[in-house]
């Protein structure tokens, strides 16, 4: 199970780390005598390895909810309860009757996050759907926004040479990707290098987009989901159902060869 792998992991990181601390330790009172008693108080951690330790763990907590993208709806001191009623139990948890213990029983976990998790993806669409909706609407009654039969919407600011952009080409770009309330997701500033990118190999949106202009050109591009990536989603925080703005600028292409094939010798 996946979560109890995630967990698992943490544990054996921390044993590790712990094991490796106490050797330090032992290495450090290497001069006491075989025969001497050690005050076991001396060896516990510090208050503030403690501290750090216990932040670690509650990193290590952070990223597993926000990487499943539980949201900001989670009860901290249910969390906090099972952890200390798991803490707390008796027995082996390698035992059937271990989960009695339990107010919910643990085995119930995948059905259980699964279903929240599929009601929560529902929800981030549904709202990104009226979000994009919105805007769309209301993008397309601007002057200098134009309207593909895709649904695509765009601002051509420089239509560059006349050189035509075939969709398998290769093309040199600098772009800005945003989502609607302005965070950056994806950028390649003028101080970098142009982004080699093959039109067959992005999103539907960029392939069409991009062959409104020419070398030099700059098109502002207003991608629907539908064109961009959908339902599912994508890295670098785009949503579900998600409206991707990009300024992109066009420095050079290289046009797609098709290879040549190799006549067949005829074997004699």
């Amino acid at each position: 199970m996946k979560t109890y792998k995630i967990l698992a992991a943490t544990a054996i990181v921390l044993a590790t780390m712990a094991g490796c601390n106490s050797q330090k330790k032992a290495t450090s009172t290497g001069n006491i005598g075989k025969d001497a008693v050690v005050n076991p108080n001396t060896l516990l951690p510090r208050k503030g390895e403690i501290d750090s330790v216990s932040y670690l763990i509650g990193i290590q907590f952070g990223s597993f909810i926000k990487g499943y993208n539980f949201g900001d709806k989670l009860n901290y001191s249910q969390i906090k309860k099972g952890i200390l009623d798991f803490i707390n139990a008796k027995g082996n948890y390698r035992d059937s009757d271990f989960v009695k213990q339990f107010k919910i029983n643990p085995e119930k976990m995948n059905d259980l996050v699964n279903s929240f998790l599929e009601k929560r993806a529902h929800y981030v669409q549904a709202v990104n759907t009226k979000k994009e909706n919105d805007f769309l609407e209301a993008n397309k009654a601007k002057d200098n926004v134009k309207v593909s039969e895709s649904g695509l919407q765009y601002t051509i600011l420089n239509a560059g040479d006349t050189t035509k952009i075939g969709d398998q080409d290769t093309v040199y770009v600098h772009y800005k990707g945003t989502l609607l309330d302005g965070t950056v997701f994806d950028e390649v500033p003028a101080k970098r290098a142009s982004a080699r990118l093959v039109l067959n190999r992005v999103i539907k949106g960029w392939k069409e987009g991009i062959q409104l202009v020419g070398v030099n050109g700059k098109v502002k591009l207003f991608v629907p989901s539908k064109l961009g990536y959908g339902e599912q989603g994508g890295a670098n925080g785009i949503e579900p159902n998600s409206t991707l703005l990009f300024d992109v600028q066009v420095d050079s292409v290289r046009h797609f060869v098709a290879p040549v094939e190799k006549p067949v010798k005829n074997k004699r």
